[in-house]
């Protein structure tokens, strides 16, 4: 007995959309952008206790025209403010970004005059992770919320991507 590829169950229909972002949930390229200890817990997580791999994030890059999710772990200063814009610019649409640990969330317990109260005061963030570091399967779970929300944006529609024109600064 042969399998008909005529037959009505060998079908599957779905819309443009829903296939694309099942695409990009399990394809995130993050890009860490790492300025404390935030960064080796980092570490932890592409590592083969936790293996952020499972989740389809493994490949890892260092340039931000190659990356969709920016991983912002640890303080942020307003000098670094700056640099962090251009390379959430430089990222290719559509991108996220995860704030790691309580500094680049909210500042941690520097309130002074130097550094940022929030990366959110300078780029969009999806997910806020907490934790001073945040433990590895913190950042798991929020790489997971991440992909809900990739896969379902209907439910947040502030995550929902629409083009916008191209435009050039020369």
């Amino acid at each position: 007995m042969g399998v008909s590829l005529d037959h009505p169950s060998n079908y599957i229909t779905t819309s443009l959309r829903h296939a694309l972002n099942w695409g990009r949930k399990y394809s995130l390229w993050p890009m860490p952008f790492g300025t404390a200890c935030c960064a080796i817990e980092f570490m932890g997580v592409v590592g083969s206790m936790s293996d952020v791999s499972r989740f389809g994030a493994e490949a890892i890059r260092f340039s931000p025209r190659q990356s969709d999710l920016l991983l912002v772990a640890g303080t942020i200063s307003y000098k670094q403010a700056p640099i962090l814009k251009r390379i959430y610019e430089q990222m290719a649409e559509p991108k996220w970004v995860i704030a790691m640990g309580v500094c680049a969330s909210s500042g941690g317990f520097y309130n002074n005059y130097c550094t940022v109260q929030g990366i959110d005061r300078i780029i969009p963030v999806d997910v806020y992770v907490t934790g001073c570091p945040p433990r590895p399967e913190a950042l798991l779970d929020a790489v997971v919320k991440l992909q809900e929300k990739i896969d379902h944006p209907d439910r947040h529609p502030e995550a929902q991507f629409e083009p916008e024109e191209p435009h050039f600064d020369y």
